[in-house]
């Protein structure tokens, strides 16, 4: 049994693994493209930034959660944090000039970088489901994806804060820093002992059950692929850029201003929900979010306004919070234990691979159609995707959150 001081202990160590981690990734990932692109002056080279990180993510994130399944979280969980402090010394030296090339071991540390956030995902959603009660999973999960928004938010704005005051290679070792408060605070979690070692050593046995799982669970199934149509179709954030120059004729503040926008209208909706969490009609509800954010998508792409503009992007994040909080209290409530890793793992292909593919969908789609009609396009997409689900998907339609509680209390917690 967890006692409610116990349970907020150990969500507030995870938390702070969480924020710190975070931050950590999203001041590098900053500091990295300023840096390369102050190096070569070349926009591709800025694109071959996610492509050096997305490669070593996919490469590593199945073994990862295999591994996170069969031996300690906590450790992995480390590792990670780990690999952030040491990317944030090595990039440093990179900007002292110490190494080089310098442009090849940019992309070096980015893919380090990849393997890192391949190992923290599956490690840090399998120690929250084996510290926190299922009764409590709403909640904390918007506690939780409120703090994540915050960081997202946070970290580029204090990256760009300290590299105008201190230099790149000091806001290196600031990321690397955060990093450091991260692995503090995970070795303050207490870690429940794996009970089961079968396919311990059995990697593709042991992933053809992870597949196995998640394609024969419909629930399961049914919320990872329509949040991931509804990333794929949605991404208009990746046309910010061309939108602010072309339709709102503006600089690089209003960019900034709307690019935080969707995550503040999603830090918002979690700390509301943390308080009064979505336990009944949870399937209408995340329908309902998925086809207004694809409502708000197309009043975006009618906008004219910078004030409009983020009125409607701040309610994509309103509708996105919905979506990703009943998604991953699903997750957390359906996944066995022993399972998390791989299950964990196989989603954040799932998401990785949407927002990558939704950032090439907008470019294509933009260049075919035209800069608005591509991202009016992207939200009728999204609108239907949710109506097609909302036909197709019955499981998901009907489900309720407070049934799915009820139906897993029994079921035995590490």
């Amino acid at each position: 049994m967890h006692s409610k001081q116990s349970t907020t202990k150990a969500f507030r160590d995870l938390l702070i693994y969480r924020i710190a981690s975070t931050i950590s990734y999203q001041m590098m990932m900053v500091a990295v493209g300023w840096h390369i692109f102050e190096i070569t002056h070349d926009v591709i080279s800025l694109g071959l930034v996610g492509l050096a990180e997305l490669v070593p993510y996919f490469l590593f994130a199945l073994y990862a959660g295999h591994a996170v399944d069969y031996y300690s979280r906590k450790l992995i969980a480390f590792l990670a944090c780990l690999l952030h402090v040491l990317v944030g010394i090595f990039l440093m030296l990179v900007a002292l000039d110490y190494l080089q090339p310098a442009t090849a071991l940019i992309y070096l540390g980015v893919a380090l970088l990849g393997i890192g956030r391949a190992l923290l995902r599956p490690s840090y959603q399998s120690l929250f489901g084996e510290l926190i009660p299922r009764e409590e999973t709403p909640k904390y999960s918007a506690y939780a994806s409120s703090a994540f928004q915050a960081c997202v938010v946070s970290g580029p704005a204090i990256a760009g804060v300290l590299i105008g005051l201190i230099g790149l290679e000091w806001t290196y070792l600031t990321a690397g820093v955060f990093a450091m408060f991260g692995m503090y605070a995970i070795v303050l979690v207490n870690e429940k002992q794996h009970s089961s070692l079968e396919h311990k050593n059995q990697f593709f046995k042991s992933l053809k059950i992870g597949l196995s799982y998640v394609k024969n669970h419909h629930l399961l199934l049914s919320t990872m692929s329509l949040d991931m149509m509804a990333v794929l179709f949605g991404g208009a954030v990746s046309m910010l850029p061309a939108f602010v120059k072309e339709v709102l004729h503006a600089g690089p503040e209003a960019l900034g201003i709307l690019r935080a926008a969707p995550a503040i209208g999603s830090m918002l909706t979690g700390i509301y929900l943390a308080r009064h969490p979505i336990l009944k009609y949870s399937g209408k509800y995340m329908i309902a979010a998925v086809a207004g954010f694809g409502v708000s998508i197309i009043g975006f792409s009618l906008s004219q306004t910078v004030l409009l503009s983020v009125v409607f992007l701040t309610l994509t994040g309103f509708f996105d919070a919905i979506s990703v909080v009943v998604r991953s209290a699903v997750f957390q409530l359906t996944t066995p234990d022993q399972m998390r890793g791989r299950v964990s793992a196989i989603n954040g292909i799932f998401v990785g691979s949407s927002n990558e593919l939704g950032a090439l969908e907008s470019g294509l789609a933009a260049s075919l159609l035209g800069l608005v009609p591509s991202i009016a396009f992207g939200g009728v997409v999204t609108i239907l995707v949710a109506g097609a689900t909302y036909f197709m998907a019955p499981t998901l339609r009907k489900m309720d959150l407070k049934d799915l509680i009820e139906e897993h209390a029994q079921d035995p917690k590490p």
